[in-house]
């Protein structure tokens, strides 16, 4: 499989959770104000934060070539009106934030998991992760990812378990052999050349989106299409390069189960059962390897953040997180 196809269709769900961003924007709502700052290391983070200032923050961690516009509005705005200081960063080379300086990864490498000693892994976006909270002087906060975002939340709880009040893990799993495999219908897709214009990009996500998002509930294109939009834009073109160096990030941590296990924090592990990207048996690995961690199946979810799941969701993480913060 070559890199670049590997990278470009790795971006996995760029349209996942459209319908909440473009509601904001239609809205009539000012957009938040997008931030960058220092987080270390000679990388910078480009973040929104909504919400007051003073209420407990919760980091919203998005996947594997996602921008921090993938998010939902009803989700976040339910958040935020239970009172969270909500802030949804960009890792580490998409959308705004910083480029790493190695080069891509060759489709050798990506085949023999091989990478140079210049590649990342995921170490250095769990060091970004606690930047962000130094940079912002946050001492502990919430953690929220989902898929790759979700691996990033577990690794900071597992590293630092002391500036994690608790972690949500949304449709990630632990990098354990044969767990949280991308089905093969969906392996074939990933092989399919990489989209290089506006257009082509936004048609390829909602391709695989149509593909591996929640079949139990209606597929909504035009939204999807429209924060696919809103990414190239935001990166300035496809950005495959930067994704590709993510997908190596992933590949060279390898099986974190032991990692996981040190996890301290209150952990709530949600899946959907229809998962095509991350199989199901991703999240039951999650929730196996952190002790105390609670599983939530939600029915008819697949690999995506539907509209009809947002309130569930807003409002189970929500109460998992208070009642971390009463504890604490």
């Amino acid at each position: 499989m070559a890199a670049d196809a590997l990278a470009a269709a790795a971006t996995e769900a760029t349209g996942e959770a459209a319908a909440g961003s473009r509601a904001t924007s239609e809205s009539g709502t000012a957009a938040p104000v997008e931030e960058v700052v220092d987080v270390g290391g000679g990388m910078q983070l480009c973040f929104v934060a909504e919400g007051d200032p003073a209420g407990v923050p919760l980091l919203l961690l998005a996947g594997l070539g996602q921008q921090l516009n993938v998010w939902p509005a009803e989700l976040r705005d339910g958040l935020v009106e239970r009172g969270f200081r909500v802030i949804r960063p960009d890792n580490r080379d998409v959308g705004r934030s910083g480029r790493a300086s190695c080069p891509p990864p060759t489709a050798r490498q990506f085949l023999t998991r091989r990478f140079s000693n210049a590649q990342y892994d995921l170490g250095a976006m769990f060091a970004d992760t606690i930047g962000l909270l130094d940079a912002l002087g946050i001492e502990r906060a919430h953690l929220v990812g989902m898929s790759m975002g979700g691996m990033i939340a577990q690794g900071v709880a597992a590293r630092e378990p002391g500036r994690v009040l608790s972690l949500t893990s949304i449709m990630s799993t632990t990098g354990a052999p044969r767990m949280g495999r991308p089905a093969p219908s969906t392996w074939l897709r990933l092989a399919a050349p990489p989209a290089r214009t506006r257009d082509g990009q936004a048609k390829a996500v909602v391709g695989m989106m149509r593909h591996v998002g929640s079949h139990g509930y209606p597929f909504e294109e035009d939204a999807v299409r429209a924060v696919a939009l809103e990414a190239f834009d935001r990166s300035g073109g496809p950005g495959a390069a930067g994704v590709a160096r993510q997908l190596a990030a992933i590949m060279k941590s390898g099986d974190r189960s032991a990692e996981v296990a040190r996890i301290v924090a209150p952990t709530l592990v949600i899946h959907g059962d229809r998962d095509r990207m991350v199989s199901p048996s991703g999240g039951g690995a999650t929730a196996k390897a952190i002790p105390g961690a609670r599983l939530q199946v939600m029915k008819g979810m697949g690999h995506d953040l539907p509209q009809g799941v947002c309130a569930q969701l807003a409002t189970d993480i929500a109460a998992h997180a208070e009642a971390a913060t009463a504890r604490a």
